[in-house]
Protein backbone atom coordinates (compact mmCIF):
# COMPACT_ATOMS: atom_id res chain seq x y z
CA UNK A 1 0.00 0.00 0.00
CA UNK A 2 1.57 3.37 -1.58
CA UNK A 3 -1.55 5.42 0.81
CA UNK A 4 0.25 7.15 3.73
CA UNK A 5 -1.52 7.03 7.22
CA UNK A 6 -2.99 10.91 7.64
CA UNK A 7 -2.58 11.70 11.39
CA UNK A 8 -5.50 14.39 12.79
CA UNK A 9 -4.99 17.41 13.52
CA UNK A 10 -7.25 19.44 16.01
CA UNK A 11 -8.74 22.35 14.08
CA UNK A 12 -7.82 21.30 10.38
CA UNK A 13 -10.17 18.98 8.59
CA UNK A 14 -8.87 16.92 5.54
CA UNK A 15 -10.49 17.50 2.65
CA UNK A 16 -10.89 16.56 -1.03
CA UNK A 17 -10.04 18.23 -4.36
CA UNK A 18 -5.79 18.65 -4.30
CA UNK A 19 -5.27 21.89 -6.21
CA UNK A 20 -8.47 22.63 -6.55
CA UNK A 21 -10.13 22.21 -3.06
CA UNK A 22 -9.28 26.21 -2.52
CA UNK A 23 -12.38 28.72 -4.32
CA UNK A 24 -11.71 29.56 -7.76
CA UNK A 25 -9.28 27.04 -8.92
CA UNK A 26 -9.64 24.95 -11.63
CA UNK A 27 -7.35 22.51 -13.20
CA UNK A 28 -6.87 20.17 -16.36
CA UNK A 29 -4.55 17.44 -17.46
CA UNK A 30 -4.06 15.95 -21.19
CA UNK A 31 -1.94 13.84 -22.93
CA UNK A 32 0.45 15.68 -25.75
CA UNK A 33 3.38 13.24 -26.86
CA UNK A 34 5.75 14.25 -25.07
CA UNK A 35 5.63 10.78 -22.89
CA UNK A 36 4.95 7.52 -24.76
CA UNK A 37 1.28 6.43 -23.56
CA UNK A 38 1.08 3.36 -21.52
CA UNK A 39 -2.17 2.62 -23.40
CA UNK A 40 -2.28 0.56 -26.72
CA UNK A 41 -4.20 2.60 -29.63
CA UNK A 42 -7.60 1.45 -29.79
CA UNK A 43 -7.65 0.35 -26.12
CA UNK A 44 -8.72 3.24 -24.43
CA UNK A 45 -9.26 3.33 -20.56
CA UNK A 46 -12.21 4.92 -19.37
CA UNK A 47 -9.74 6.71 -16.58
CA UNK A 48 -7.87 8.61 -19.79
CA UNK A 49 -6.02 10.65 -17.18
CA UNK A 50 -3.18 8.20 -16.48
CA UNK A 51 -1.11 8.77 -19.32
CA UNK A 52 -1.11 12.59 -19.51
CA UNK A 53 2.14 14.31 -19.70
CA UNK A 54 1.20 18.02 -19.07
CA UNK A 55 -1.20 20.12 -17.05
CA UNK A 56 -2.95 23.71 -16.18
CA UNK A 57 -3.72 25.27 -13.14
CA UNK A 58 -5.45 28.22 -13.04
CA UNK A 59 -7.18 30.76 -10.73
CA UNK A 60 -10.10 33.05 -11.66
CA UNK A 61 -8.78 36.21 -10.35
CA UNK A 62 -4.66 37.20 -9.72
CA UNK A 63 -2.81 35.47 -6.89
CA UNK A 64 0.14 36.38 -4.23
CA UNK A 65 2.80 34.20 -4.32
CA UNK A 66 6.00 32.20 -3.02
CA UNK A 67 8.14 29.75 -4.03
CA UNK A 68 11.41 27.83 -2.92
CA UNK A 69 13.85 26.14 -5.42
CA UNK A 70 16.39 23.65 -6.17
CA UNK A 71 19.85 24.14 -4.50
CA UNK A 72 21.77 22.65 -7.76
CA UNK A 73 24.02 24.92 -9.59
CA UNK A 74 22.81 23.07 -12.48
CA UNK A 75 19.29 24.66 -12.67
CA UNK A 76 16.27 23.68 -15.11
CA UNK A 77 15.15 26.61 -17.39
CA UNK A 78 11.89 26.55 -16.30
CA UNK A 79 13.53 27.55 -12.83
CA UNK A 80 14.86 30.25 -14.14
CA UNK A 81 11.71 31.84 -16.09
CA UNK A 82 9.49 31.04 -12.99
CA UNK A 83 11.95 32.97 -10.76
CA UNK A 84 11.69 35.96 -13.41
CA UNK A 85 8.36 35.43 -13.31
CA UNK A 86 7.59 35.98 -9.95
CA UNK A 87 10.02 39.09 -9.38
CA UNK A 88 7.74 40.90 -11.90
CA UNK A 89 4.31 39.90 -11.34
CA UNK A 90 4.33 38.13 -8.23
CA UNK A 91 0.98 39.72 -6.57
CA UNK A 92 -0.33 39.06 -9.85
CA UNK A 93 0.17 35.40 -10.84
CA UNK A 94 -2.65 33.59 -12.35
CA UNK A 95 -1.47 30.05 -14.02
CA UNK A 96 0.63 27.00 -13.58
CA UNK A 97 1.84 25.23 -16.73
CA UNK A 98 3.51 21.94 -16.23
CA UNK A 99 5.20 18.71 -18.21
CA UNK A 100 6.41 15.61 -17.45
CA UNK A 101 8.97 13.32 -19.29
CA UNK A 102 11.08 16.07 -20.54
CA UNK A 103 13.24 18.06 -17.52
CA UNK A 104 14.08 21.19 -20.36
CA UNK A 105 17.07 21.11 -18.49
CA UNK A 106 20.69 21.81 -19.96
CA UNK A 107 19.45 22.76 -23.24
CA UNK A 108 20.88 26.00 -25.13
CA UNK A 109 17.43 26.35 -26.10
CA UNK A 110 15.72 25.71 -22.44
CA UNK A 111 15.17 29.71 -21.69
CA UNK A 112 13.02 29.86 -24.98
CA UNK A 113 11.10 26.92 -24.39
CA UNK A 114 10.21 27.72 -20.65
CA UNK A 115 9.42 31.19 -22.14
CA UNK A 116 6.93 29.60 -25.17
CA UNK A 117 5.27 27.83 -22.79
CA UNK A 118 4.11 30.94 -20.76
CA UNK A 119 3.44 32.82 -23.78
CA UNK A 120 1.32 30.30 -25.29
CA UNK A 121 -0.61 29.88 -22.06
CA UNK A 122 -0.94 32.94 -21.54
CA UNK A 123 -2.55 33.81 -24.94
CA UNK A 124 -4.88 31.20 -24.86
CA UNK A 125 -5.98 32.91 -21.25
CA UNK A 126 -5.90 36.04 -22.32
CA UNK A 127 -2.96 37.09 -19.54
CA UNK A 128 0.30 37.98 -19.40
CA UNK A 129 3.69 35.41 -19.70
CA UNK A 130 4.47 36.60 -16.42
CA UNK A 131 2.15 35.58 -14.73
CA UNK A 132 1.91 31.74 -15.62
CA UNK A 133 4.36 29.83 -13.24
CA UNK A 134 6.18 26.97 -15.40
CA UNK A 135 7.74 23.59 -14.87
CA UNK A 136 8.74 20.65 -15.98
CA UNK A 137 10.37 16.98 -14.80
CA UNK A 138 11.96 14.62 -16.94
CA UNK A 139 15.13 13.45 -18.47
CA UNK A 140 17.82 16.02 -18.57
CA UNK A 141 19.29 16.83 -21.51
CA UNK A 142 17.03 16.19 -24.04
CA UNK A 143 15.55 18.73 -26.14
CA UNK A 144 11.83 19.92 -25.02
CA UNK A 145 9.86 19.45 -28.41
CA UNK A 146 7.40 22.59 -28.57
CA UNK A 147 5.19 21.52 -30.95
CA UNK A 148 3.19 19.16 -28.89
CA UNK A 149 2.55 21.92 -26.03
CA UNK A 150 1.32 24.29 -28.56
CA UNK A 151 -1.42 21.47 -29.83
CA UNK A 152 -1.82 20.76 -26.23
CA UNK A 153 -2.54 24.35 -24.36
CA UNK A 154 -5.85 25.33 -26.16
CA UNK A 155 -6.90 21.95 -24.92
CA UNK A 156 -5.78 22.16 -21.63
CA UNK A 157 -7.95 25.61 -21.48
CA UNK A 158 -10.93 23.85 -22.82
CA UNK A 159 -10.88 21.26 -20.60
CA UNK A 160 -10.32 23.32 -17.39
CA UNK A 161 -12.64 22.57 -14.23
CA UNK A 162 -13.07 22.99 -10.61
CA UNK A 163 -12.87 19.44 -10.11
CA UNK A 164 -9.89 18.61 -12.61
CA UNK A 165 -7.06 18.10 -10.13
CA UNK A 166 -7.14 14.47 -10.79
CA UNK A 167 -5.70 14.85 -14.82
CA UNK A 168 -3.63 17.43 -13.26
CA UNK A 169 -1.92 15.57 -10.54
CA UNK A 170 -1.22 12.35 -12.61
CA UNK A 171 -0.16 14.47 -15.31
CA UNK A 172 3.44 15.31 -12.99
CA UNK A 173 3.77 11.58 -12.77
CA UNK A 174 6.76 10.16 -13.56
CA UNK A 175 8.50 7.40 -11.89
CA UNK A 176 5.51 7.85 -9.41
CA UNK A 177 3.32 4.99 -8.82
CA UNK A 178 0.52 6.68 -7.09
CA UNK A 179 -0.83 10.39 -7.09
CA UNK A 180 0.02 12.59 -4.83
CA UNK A 181 -2.75 15.40 -3.12
CA UNK A 182 -3.56 16.96 -0.35
CA UNK A 183 -6.07 19.45 0.89
CA UNK A 184 -7.40 21.00 4.47
CA UNK A 185 -9.94 23.34 5.61
CA UNK A 186 -9.52 25.89 8.39
CA UNK A 187 -11.48 28.75 10.39
CA UNK A 188 -9.66 32.20 10.38
CA UNK A 189 -11.34 34.97 11.53
CA UNK A 190 -14.71 33.31 10.82
CA UNK A 191 -13.79 32.36 7.40
CA UNK A 192 -13.60 28.59 6.15
CA UNK A 193 -10.18 28.72 4.02
CA UNK A 194 -8.69 25.67 2.06
CA UNK A 195 -5.35 25.37 1.60
CA UNK A 196 -4.18 22.42 -1.12
CA UNK A 197 -1.79 21.13 -3.37
CA UNK A 198 0.00 18.29 -5.65
CA UNK A 199 3.09 16.77 -5.60
CA UNK A 200 5.33 14.82 -7.81
CA UNK A 201 8.66 12.76 -6.84
CA UNK A 202 9.77 8.96 -6.66
CA UNK A 203 14.07 9.33 -7.16
CA UNK A 204 16.51 11.96 -7.31
CA UNK A 205 15.45 13.15 -3.98
CA UNK A 206 17.54 14.30 -0.97
CA UNK A 207 17.35 17.06 1.53
CA UNK A 208 18.19 20.79 0.82
CA UNK A 209 14.74 20.77 -1.64
CA UNK A 210 14.46 17.63 -2.21
CA UNK A 211 13.37 16.43 -5.85
CA UNK A 212 10.18 17.35 -6.29
CA UNK A 213 7.34 19.54 -8.15
CA UNK A 214 4.59 20.48 -6.05
CA UNK A 215 2.01 22.99 -6.32
CA UNK A 216 -0.35 24.50 -3.79
CA UNK A 217 -3.20 26.51 -4.13
CA UNK A 218 -5.13 28.78 -1.32
CA UNK A 219 -7.90 31.11 -1.12
CA UNK A 220 -6.68 32.46 1.89
CA UNK A 221 -6.36 36.53 1.70
CA UNK A 222 -2.49 36.87 2.82
CA UNK A 223 0.82 38.93 1.10
CA UNK A 224 3.39 37.61 -0.96
CA UNK A 225 5.41 38.74 1.32
CA UNK A 226 3.91 36.36 4.41
CA UNK A 227 3.27 33.34 2.04
CA UNK A 228 7.23 33.52 0.95
CA UNK A 229 7.98 33.77 4.74
CA UNK A 230 5.16 31.10 6.15
CA UNK A 231 6.84 28.73 2.72
CA UNK A 232 10.47 29.30 3.86
CA UNK A 233 9.85 28.19 7.29
CA UNK A 234 7.96 24.74 6.69
CA UNK A 235 10.18 23.72 3.65
CA UNK A 236 13.31 23.24 6.59
CA UNK A 237 10.82 20.72 8.53
CA UNK A 238 8.96 18.69 5.58
CA UNK A 239 10.70 18.91 2.11
CA UNK A 240 14.14 19.63 3.04
CA UNK A 241 13.95 16.56 5.49
CA UNK A 242 13.09 14.28 3.15
CA UNK A 243 15.46 11.92 1.39
CA UNK A 244 15.44 8.91 -1.26
CA UNK A 245 18.33 8.00 -2.67
CA UNK A 246 21.01 11.13 -2.45
CA UNK A 247 20.76 12.40 -5.24
CA UNK A 248 19.27 16.34 -5.56
CA UNK A 249 17.98 17.02 -8.92
CA UNK A 250 17.94 20.31 -10.96
CA UNK A 251 14.18 21.37 -11.35
CA UNK A 252 12.83 21.01 -7.64
CA UNK A 253 9.98 24.00 -7.55
CA UNK A 254 7.68 24.66 -4.52
CA UNK A 255 5.25 27.30 -5.40
CA UNK A 256 1.96 28.60 -3.29
CA UNK A 257 -0.61 30.98 -5.01
CA UNK A 258 -3.07 32.61 -2.91
CA UNK A 259 -6.64 34.55 -3.95
CA UNK A 260 -8.38 35.55 -1.12
CA UNK A 261 -11.20 34.25 -2.31
CA UNK A 262 -12.11 33.46 1.33
CA UNK A 263 -12.90 36.05 2.37
CA UNK A 264 -10.51 36.54 5.31
CA UNK A 265 -9.17 39.43 6.71
CA UNK A 266 -5.57 39.82 4.94
CA UNK A 267 -3.02 37.69 7.28
CA UNK A 268 -1.37 40.39 9.41
CA UNK A 269 2.69 39.49 10.27
CA UNK A 270 2.80 38.28 13.79
CA UNK A 271 -0.85 37.49 14.53
CA UNK A 272 -2.39 34.27 15.69
CA UNK A 273 -4.13 33.78 12.33
CA UNK A 274 -0.51 33.41 10.72
CA UNK A 275 0.34 30.74 13.03
CA UNK A 276 -3.00 28.91 12.13
CA UNK A 277 -2.45 29.77 8.41
CA UNK A 278 1.41 28.24 8.55
CA UNK A 279 0.49 24.86 10.76
CA UNK A 280 -1.84 24.50 7.78
CA UNK A 281 0.95 24.50 5.29
CA UNK A 282 2.91 22.47 7.57
CA UNK A 283 0.09 19.77 7.51
CA UNK A 284 -0.71 19.79 3.87
CA UNK A 285 3.61 19.98 2.93
CA UNK A 286 4.27 17.29 5.73
CA UNK A 287 1.46 14.87 4.42
CA UNK A 288 2.99 15.41 0.92
CA UNK A 289 6.60 14.80 2.17
CA UNK A 290 5.91 11.42 3.75
CA UNK A 291 3.50 10.53 0.16
CA UNK A 292 7.15 11.22 -1.66
CA UNK A 293 9.22 9.22 0.45
CA UNK A 294 6.45 6.06 0.64
CA UNK A 295 6.85 6.03 -2.87
CA UNK A 296 10.36 6.49 -3.16
CA UNK A 297 11.73 4.52 -6.29
CA UNK A 298 11.02 0.84 -5.68
CA UNK A 299 10.35 1.47 -2.21
CA UNK A 300 8.03 -0.95 0.30
CA UNK A 301 8.63 0.72 3.33
CA UNK A 302 8.05 4.83 4.88
CA UNK A 303 10.77 5.41 7.26
CA UNK A 304 10.09 8.40 9.47
CA UNK A 305 13.07 9.37 11.77
CA UNK A 306 12.31 11.22 15.05
CA UNK A 307 14.85 13.11 17.16
CA UNK A 308 13.94 14.59 20.26
CA UNK A 309 16.10 15.94 23.40
CA UNK A 310 18.07 18.26 21.18
CA UNK A 311 19.53 21.42 22.30
CA UNK A 312 18.03 23.32 18.93
CA UNK A 313 16.27 22.78 16.58
CA UNK A 314 18.86 22.73 13.72
CA UNK A 315 20.94 19.67 15.94
CA UNK A 316 17.51 17.98 15.55
CA UNK A 317 17.16 17.98 12.25
CA UNK A 318 20.92 17.17 10.93
CA UNK A 319 20.56 14.05 13.02
CA UNK A 320 17.27 13.17 11.62
CA UNK A 321 18.45 13.85 8.15
CA UNK A 322 21.82 12.00 8.57
CA UNK A 323 19.75 9.13 9.75
CA UNK A 324 17.12 8.72 7.29
CA UNK A 325 19.76 9.77 5.01
CA UNK A 326 22.05 6.24 5.70
CA UNK A 327 22.10 3.30 2.69
CA UNK A 328 22.80 0.96 4.82
CA UNK A 329 19.74 1.60 7.11
CA UNK A 330 17.74 1.82 4.68
CA UNK A 331 18.69 -1.61 3.07
CA UNK A 332 18.71 -2.60 6.55
CA UNK A 333 14.78 -1.43 6.73
CA UNK A 334 14.11 -3.20 3.30
CA UNK A 335 15.47 -6.92 4.80
CA UNK A 336 13.30 -5.70 8.29
CA UNK A 337 16.89 -6.07 10.04
CA UNK A 338 17.15 -4.33 13.35
CA UNK A 339 20.56 -3.68 12.65
CA UNK A 340 20.58 -0.46 14.94
CA UNK A 341 24.51 -0.07 14.97
CA UNK A 342 23.86 1.28 11.63
CA UNK A 343 21.42 4.03 13.46
CA UNK A 344 24.26 5.08 15.66
CA UNK A 345 26.85 5.22 12.92
CA UNK A 346 24.73 7.85 10.98
CA UNK A 347 23.86 9.76 13.93
CA UNK A 348 27.72 9.90 14.94
CA UNK A 349 28.92 11.61 11.68
CA UNK A 350 26.27 14.20 12.00
CA UNK A 351 27.58 17.47 11.63
CA UNK A 352 26.13 18.50 15.24
CA UNK A 353 27.44 18.53 19.26
CA UNK A 354 25.76 16.50 21.20
CA UNK A 355 27.04 13.61 23.89
CA UNK A 356 27.38 10.00 22.39
CA UNK A 357 26.58 8.39 25.54
CA UNK A 358 22.88 10.08 26.28
CA UNK A 359 21.95 8.53 22.43
CA UNK A 360 18.98 6.10 22.79
CA UNK A 361 16.70 4.20 19.82
CA UNK A 362 13.68 2.84 19.46
CA UNK A 363 12.13 1.19 16.53
CA UNK A 364 8.31 1.09 16.13
CA UNK A 365 5.67 0.60 13.66
CA UNK A 366 1.70 -0.37 14.33
CA UNK A 367 3.13 -4.08 15.39
CA UNK A 368 4.58 -2.82 18.32
CA UNK A 369 7.56 -0.92 19.87
CA UNK A 370 11.28 -2.27 20.47
CA UNK A 371 14.14 -0.59 22.85
CA UNK A 372 17.69 -1.33 21.02
CA UNK A 373 19.67 1.27 22.40
CA UNK A 374 19.88 3.41 25.43
CA UNK A 375 22.84 5.54 26.88
CA UNK A 376 24.66 4.74 23.70
CA UNK A 377 24.64 1.15 24.07
CA UNK A 378 22.48 -1.95 22.88
CA UNK A 379 20.63 -3.37 25.09
CA UNK A 380 18.97 -6.73 24.89
CA UNK A 381 15.59 -7.29 22.54
CA UNK A 382 13.70 -10.18 21.12
CA UNK A 383 15.21 -10.34 17.21
CA UNK A 384 11.99 -12.18 16.44
CA UNK A 385 9.82 -9.47 17.95
CA UNK A 386 11.62 -6.59 16.18
CA UNK A 387 11.44 -8.59 12.64
CA UNK A 388 8.06 -8.34 13.68
CA UNK A 389 7.71 -4.56 14.02
CA UNK A 390 10.04 -4.08 11.07
CA UNK A 391 8.39 -5.82 8.56
CA UNK A 392 5.68 -3.30 8.44
CA UNK A 393 5.12 -0.66 5.50
CA UNK A 394 5.42 1.75 7.99
CA UNK A 395 8.82 2.34 10.16
CA UNK A 396 9.49 4.90 13.01
CA UNK A 397 12.80 5.04 14.17
CA UNK A 398 13.12 7.89 17.24
CA UNK A 399 16.37 9.12 18.30
CA UNK A 400 16.68 10.59 21.63
CA UNK A 401 19.63 12.75 22.07
CA UNK A 402 19.51 13.98 25.26
CA UNK A 403 17.51 16.29 27.73
CA UNK A 404 17.04 19.31 25.48
CA UNK A 405 13.41 20.85 23.94
CA UNK A 406 13.83 20.57 20.66
CA UNK A 407 12.83 17.59 18.28
CA UNK A 408 12.54 17.55 14.28
CA UNK A 409 11.29 14.25 12.06
CA UNK A 410 13.16 13.52 8.65
CA UNK A 411 11.09 11.00 5.83
CA UNK A 412 12.33 8.50 3.60
CA UNK A 413 12.15 4.48 2.15
CA UNK A 414 13.79 1.44 2.25
CA UNK A 415 16.25 1.12 -0.35
CA UNK A 416 15.09 -2.06 -2.71
CA UNK A 417 16.62 -3.98 -5.41
CA UNK A 418 13.64 -2.51 -7.93
CA UNK A 419 15.82 0.89 -7.21
CA UNK A 420 18.60 -0.11 -9.11
CA UNK A 421 16.18 -1.82 -11.68
CA UNK A 422 14.25 1.23 -12.74
CA UNK A 423 16.70 3.64 -12.58
CA UNK A 424 19.27 1.24 -14.82
CA UNK A 425 16.83 2.01 -17.97
CA UNK A 426 15.25 5.37 -16.77
CA UNK A 427 15.24 6.85 -20.44
CA UNK A 428 13.74 3.82 -22.17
Amino acid sequence: MKEITLKPFEGYEYAEGGVCAAAGFKASGVYCGIKKSPIPDGNESPISNIKNDICMVVSDCDCTSAAVYTQNKVKGAPIIVTKDNLAKAGDKMRAIIANSKNANTCNSDGEHKAQAMCKLTADALGIEPEQVIVASTGVIGQILPIEPVAEAVPKLVEKLDYKGNLEAATAIMTTDTVKKEIAVKFDIGGKTVTLGGMGKGSGMIHPNMATTLNFYTTDCKISSELLQAALDEVVKVTYNCLSVDGDQSTNDMVCIMANGKAGNAEIKAGSEEFEVFKKALYIAMMSITKMLAKDGEGATKLLEVKVDGADSLQTAITVAKSVVGSNLLKCAIFGADANWGRVLCAVGYADAEFDINKVDVKMSSKAGEIHVCENGAGIPFSEEEAKTVLLEDEITITVSIGDGEFSAAAWGCDLTYDYVKINGDYRS
